[in-house]
């Protein structure tokens, strides 16, 4: 009995890890939960005493198990409802993983989680284990049965799509505070024109509701259509608050590590407005209405004070 339990613990101990992998590869929480209890079940069946690297073995099953997720799921949002945007989480969440490196943040970004959908399979789990946690070309190739060539080549490729897709400055806390703080008063305005100083010219905003909470499918581009778009959107109504069922309370917040806006009803989020920031403006606003995608964030939000209160309310 002791020894199971001992195998029991040394999982537990990979599991937040092995979450944060699973997150990263999949941008749902809940598809990470499914993968990580899988790798668990394969845990326990396997014989553990013959596992040479038990954190190698881990992780080898989970990625393989990620990466049947990912084309299954490929097909699965050809049908899905609207735009498709990944699962939000909130500073403090254990399933952000690591951020010791800029790499390490850059990995878990939101905008870093889009991108990754452009990329295969193989090239998103490559790029996760070398860029994130920082495997060597050696042990990728063992965990995905490939050469390590073959390793270098597809991280050098999928870091290259990354890197082409991005143009984000790196901020701390109290400048993502400040820069959410603005924008809710540009918003909250009732004008186009302070929004559209926040924006860059070819900012663009986009929502995901899952066919569940109304949201635009196809992107609002340009400067003025954002602002226009978002004067709307914060400007308080009855038929809103009849939508969400009551009022929105907006609060500033993080969310893979970049400036965030929660709308909060009654303890339950509705929305997490994700900013994207570059040297020049704001330019992107990415908002995930979708409420099966927004049951973790609510678990966060009720377990932390919020002394300072909402910012505005809808």
């Amino acid at each position: 009995m002791a020894l199971i339990m001992s195998d029991v613990d040394r999982f537990e101990a990979a599991r937040p890890r092995l979450e944060a992998i699973a997150y990263r590869m999949l941008g749902s929480s809940s598809e990470a939960e499914d993968a990580v209890q899988e790798t668990f079940l394969r845990w326990q069946a396997a014989d553990v005493g013959r596992i040479a690297v038990p954190e190698a073995w881990m992780t080898k099953v989970l990625t393989n198990w990620c990466l049947n997720v990912l084309t299954s799921a490929r097909a699965r949002r050809e049908t899905y409802v609207g735009q498709w945007l990944p699962e939000p989480l909130l500073a403090g969440d254990p399933m952000l993983g690591p951020a010791d490196s800029a790499e390490q943040r850059e990995s878990v970004s939101y905008a870093v989680l889009v991108l990754l959908e452009r990329l295969s399979p193989g090239e998103r789990a490559v790029y996760v284990l070398r860029e994130a946690f920082d495997h060597p070309h050696r042990e990728i190739a063992e965990i995905l049965d490939i050469t390590e060539a073959a390793s270098q080549q597809i991280y050098h490729r999928a870091k290259k799509h990354i890197a082409d897709g991005r143009a984000r400055a790196e901020i701390d806390g109290a400048a993502a505070r400040r820069i959410v703080e603005e924008f809710l008063s540009a918003a909250a305005s009732g004008r186009t024109e302070p929004l559209v100083r926040l924006l860059t010219q070819d900012a663009f905003s986009v929502g995901d509701g899952g066919g569940k909470v109304p949201a635009r499918a196809k992107a609002f581009e340009g400067a003025l259509a954002v602002a226009t778009f978002l004067r709307g959107m914060f400007k308080p109504s009855a038929a809103k608050r009849a939508h969400v069922g009551g009022a929105a309370e907006i609060y500033p917040a993080t969310a893979n590590g970049g400036p965030a806006l929660v709308a909060v009803v009654d303890g339950r989020v509705v929305g997490i407005i994700s900013l994207e920031v570059t040297a020049e403006g704001i330019s992107a606003v990415r908002a995930q209405v979708n409420p099966d995608k927004l049951v973790r964030a609510t678990g966060l939000w009720a377990a932390a004070d919020h002394p300072e209160g909402p910012l505005h309310t809808l």
